[in-house]
């Protein structure tokens, strides 16, 4: 669960970590899940909250832009052009780079409501995770 609360891996290392030590394949699934969806409070509490305080240190200001804008430009097009359902592809896809930590700040840099944003969230996190577990699963079993 702590893969899943990270941002070096969320879910998409979570879970096969979990599996490949012999957690239960539920477990696994529900836990990693639950802990990578409450990273999009914690963030959006830190962006509305705290970042503002902190964009004062030019390092950290430094910093959150050089974040926000590989957010935006990874994110950007397909939020724009598709809004809630271009979230949940670019939250879904389970490639280093996109997530929920990148969904979080591009819903915060786009001005998505908050609630419609963390349902977007919340799917692609879900989307995300059944890919990785099937996945994972298949692979060890010797199917993928």
């Amino acid at each position: 669960m702590l893969w899943s609360l990270s941002p070096f891996g969320e879910a998409k290392v979570g879970i096969p970590y979990g599996l490949l030590n012999g957690v239960n394949i539920y477990l696994v699934f529900a836990g990693c899940f639950f802990a990578n969806v409450l990273v999009f409070p914690i963030m959006h509490f830190f962006l509305t909250k705290i970042n503002k305080y902190l964009l004062k240190w030019h390092y950290y200001k430094k910093s959150a832009i050089y974040v926000a804008r590989k957010a935006k430009d990874g994110s950007g097009e397909k939020i724009k052009k598709y809004g809630f359902i271009g979230l949940i592809f670019f939250v879904m896809i389970p490639v280093p780079g996109t997530g929920v930590y990148a969904g979080s700040i591009a819903s915060y840099i786009f001005k998505m409501e908050k609630k419609r944003a963390f349902a977007a969230n919340a799917v692609g996190i879900f989307f995300s995770s059944v890919i990785v577990w099937v996945t994972t699963v298949l692979a060890m079993k010797g199917a993928a």
